[in-house]
């Protein structure tokens, strides 16, 4: 389960460069052929998307049940919040401050038609995203109360396939993919437009995590009594080597001796950090939803609560299957993003490049926050020794 996500991102911004090359020169023969291939790959997307849900909620819920106590119930509970809420931020954030910077000038419905794909065979996934998620709850419980080892271990083995299938076929594809995005967008004519937004919409979206990390360590800060300031800080080693690798994995050693160094005790930072590592991603799902308000507001559409609140809760229960995956959370949110906001596949592989191009951003984040969240465990667990030191 374990990538080189630096190689990949420079991959992923050379074929930005050999697309916009492509498109400048291919005919419409050559562009037509990308096309045709665009389609084929985003139609194994979206097969692999409920695959890469059962394959990880799954065993993970399992797993997180068998373990179940109050601090561990309590963690999750924080992780899920705090992603629910990055999502919330970002929403309120992009809605307001976006339509000031970036405006409505992409047309998708004309480009679609000018270089239209040889032919096209549909890959209809096994399962919609909701029908996957009920599964892989229904069954991680049950494997819990029935202690159903076997099923587990299936489980498990089933995820290494998923992995072995990401790692054969999404990872070395996904640069070719984005290559074929970036020859059509020129070709259209709307590489100029998109790039310029795109800045922008990078440079707002590093604002708008650092702000989400200074606030979640204000409100660490504030219950656990501890100087946020100094804690946050502390964490910054966290946060440029998970920016830098772009791996919570290989950057969890890093934020667990931060960790320590805030003052958490070593049974919480044990249990806390790697626990966090899986299944909080307050970083990106903040990029996610506003890379998706970005795109909404640069094809002209409205940016509406009732679309959002479907996808924000998704994703924050499919970000549970990400790690691992090389920009897991953008891929595992392909369908949600056309059932819930109307993407079409151009413009997902759009938002797909843009965060992969800043993954580490989003990764530095998530872990950077897992210190925050262990901080408040930490409180409540002091909380709970005196308590039991009264009683006897």
């Amino acid at each position: 389960m374990k990538f080189k996500s630096p190689g990949l991102i420079l991959k992923v911004l050379l074929a930005v460069l050999v697309g916009w090359v492509l498109g400048s020169f291919l005919p419409e023969w050559g562009i037509r052929a990308l096309n045709t291939f665009q389609f084929f790959f985003s139609q194994f997307v979206k097969f692999l998307v409920p695959l890469i849900i059962v394959g990880f909620v799954t065993p993970a819920i399992a797993d997180t049940g068998r373990g179940a106590g109050k601090l561990l119930l309590l963690t999750l509970c924080l992780a899920y919040g705090s992603t629910l809420f990055a999502g919330a931020f970002s929403f309120v954030s992009s809605k307001t401050i976006l339509p000031h910077l970036i405006h409505g000038t992409l047309s998708e419905a004309a480009a679609a038609s000018t270089y239209p794909a040889y032919f096209q065979l549909a890959i209809p996934p096994l399962a919609d995203v909701v029908t996957c998620l009920v599964f892989s709850f229904v069954v991680g419980l049950g494997i819990v109360a029935c202690k159903a080892e076997a099923v587990l271990r299936f489980m498990q083995q089933f995820r290494d396939i998923v992995v072995w299938a990401i790692n054969k076929f999404f990872v070395p594809l996904l640069p070719f993919y984005v290559m074929s995005v970036i020859a059509h967008t020129t070709a259209s004519g709307r590489l100029a437009v998109i790039a310029g937004s795109s800045v922008k919409l990078m440079i707002f979206c590093i604002i708008l995590t650092l702000l989400l990390l200074l606030i979640e360590y204000l409100l660490a800060g504030l219950i656990s009594g501890k100087n946020p300031f100094l804690a946050l800080y502390r964490m910054l080693p966290a946060y440029f080597t998970g920016f830098g690798c772009c791996s919570s994995a290989a950057t969890l050693p890093v934020t667990l001796r931060q960790t320590l160094q805030n003052g958490v005790h070593p049974d919480t930072a044990n249990l806390v950090i790697p626990l966090c590592a899986n299944v909080h991603l307050a970083g990106s799902m903040s990029n996610m939803v506003a890379y998706a308000a970005g795109l909404m507001i640069l094809a002209g559409e409205p940016i509406t609560l009732s679309e959002y609140i479907p996808y924000i809760l998704q994703i924050s229960v499919i970000a549970v299957a990400a790690p691992g995956v090389p920009g897991g959370v953008v891929l595992a949110s392909a369908t949600i993003a056309e059932t819930a906001l109307g993407f079409t596949p151009e413009r997902y592989a759009i938002l797909m490049a843009i965060y992969m191009a800043l993954d580490g951003m989003g990764t530095a984040c998530n872990l950077t926050a897992d210190g925050a969240i262990a901080l408040v465990v930490d409180k409540y667990r002091t909380q709970q020794l005196r308590a039991a030191k009264k009683r006897l």
